[in-house]
């Protein structure tokens, strides 16, 4: 792999243990995966001991896929996390079929479980890189890493600070105060070449730290939730619990919710790429879908919705300038001992949100750039203007789009919809196919 000149480390350099394990320790923290399945067990209704389960093994399952991609599939450095794409069809599933107490959870076991296998066999046949090197060239990715950064940033902005729990004035300001550390940090790592490591590689760690601690002292950290955690416990909501259950309608659901969820990964890997200023090979792209089947596959049997290719970690690579593959492996160790730490899940969930949006709006901003920086190394022309520029609309429109719009939509709309970065994907693969090339065309024209 080439290192980019921007990296502090490079992801085959070497990182002793115990800092790996801080900085692995730090891709957790600013992952923030413990909200999606919150938010599902929210959706199902959850009770608590629910509700704590599906953490876990929401925890155990992004450990396992972790480490199974960055050492053994994909052999990058990347982290997986929750997709927020499933979450309203995982609930549909186990409502439609009795929920948590009938055969819900047994039938999006069974579906989740199907999906995954697709995802393998696409990997091992091969068919999954001739489709990416055949409907996305440079042009295509960078816009497609450009929109995975812009679709993110009203989430950071709206969910995690304006509209999150609280007075809106203290959540604006504790996000203000974790995002202005944050830059502080670079900045002084900028300034002091002779504590630039420490500074910029634990910049992030160091803005939650006292954005947490501001938390405290403003009375919004809840640390009850804490205390009443047990220290460890074994996940209990596994596949043992639920069992397995098959339904076509579940499966073919699930299928469409793969192809989507894979349009998203597709974007997340380009942006790890650009970010480490690497190419990913055809075999890479082959074990990467294969890694990303077993690391579902893992998920489902674990009780929890796939854990996919998180798009936050290209932006944490930027901030802290660190792409180690050993990192991201303590980032796997880490959340496989969330896994079973309760004590510790508990205080992640405890982190307020305004906290990590303060860090997240920056992370996003930084993907953004990354797939800017791919297309502006680009010669492009009047016809690439309409490619990068549509997506970007779209991303926007469907950002800003109304909730009351996209329920009333049919189904399996609403999946895409509920995914800018799938329908940017899409739109720039056909416009790139469609629109006429006037370069190509003259060249045909010469050659007769």
């Amino acid at each position: 792999m080439e290192n980019n000149s921007n990296l502090l480390v490079g992801p085959d350099d070497k990182v002793s243990l115990i800092e790996s394990g801080f900085l692995g320790f730090q891709h957790v923290l600013a992952m923030d995966i413990y909200v999606p399945p919150i938010i599902l067990a929210g959706m199902m209704s959850m009770g608590l001991s629910d509700q704590m389960g599906l953490l876990q093994s929401t925890f155990l399952a992004a450990g396992i896929g972790t480490i199974l991609q960055t050492y053994f599939f994909m052999k990058m450095p990347v982290s997986q996390g929750p997709s927020f794409v499933p979450l309203g069809a995982a609930a549909g599933v186990v409502l439609a079929s009795g929920g948590i107490k009938g055969e819900g959870m047994g039938n999006l076991i069974g579906a989740l479980l199907v999906g995954s296998i697709i995802l393998i066999l696409m990997g091992i046949t091969g068919i999954f890189q001739k489709v990416i090197s055949k409907l996305v060239p440079a042009l295509v990715g960078g816009t497609i890493i450009t929109c995975v950064g812009l679709s993110l940033i009203p989430s950071a902005l709206n969910d995690n600070i304006f509209k999150a729990t609280g007075n809106i004035n203290n959540n604006i300001i504790l996000a203000s105060i974790t995002a202005l550390t944050l830059l502080i940090a670079v900045s002084i790592s900028m300034r002091f070449p002779h504590v630039r490591r420490f500074f910029r590689t634990g910049s992030i760690i160091l803005a939650l730290a006292v954005g947490t601690f501001v938390s405290t002292v403003m009375g919004i950290f809840d640390w009850k939730t804490v205390n009443e955690a047990a220290w460890f416990s074994l996940p209990q909501r596994t596949v043992f619990h639920y069992g397995i259950h098959f339904s076509a309608s579940a499966i073919i659901t699930f299928i469409i919710i793969y192809a989507v969820i894979t349009t998203e990964t597709t974007g997340t890997w380009f942006a790890m790429g650009a970010v480490t200023n690497h190419k990913i090979s055809k075999k890479q792209w082959n074990m990467g879908i294969i890694g990303e089947g077993f690391s579902c596959l893992v998920a489902s049997l674990l009780g929890t919705t796939p854990v996919t290719g998180y798009s936050t970690n290209a932006g944490i690579i930027s901030i802290t300038g660190v792409a180690s593959k050993r990192v991201f492996l303590f980032a796997g160790i880490w959340f496989t001992i969330l896994g079973f730490f309760s004590k510790l899940s508990a205080f992640l969930a405890a982190i307020p949100a305004p906290v990590i949006g303060g860090v997240f709006a920056i992370i996003c901003v930084t993907i953004m750039l990354n797939g800017l920086n791919v297309i502006r190394s680009l010669h492009t022309t009047d016809r690439d203007i309409y490619i990068i520029g549509l997506p970007i609309i779209l991303t926007l429109a469907l950002v800003l789009l109304p909730q009351s719009v996209i329920k009333q939509a049919p189904q399996l709309l609403q999946y895409l919809l509920g995914s800018p970065i799938a329908i940017a994907a899409v739109s720039a693969i056909l416009l790139n196919l469609l629109m006429p090339n006037v370069k190509e065309s003259i060249a045909k024209v010469k050659s007769i």
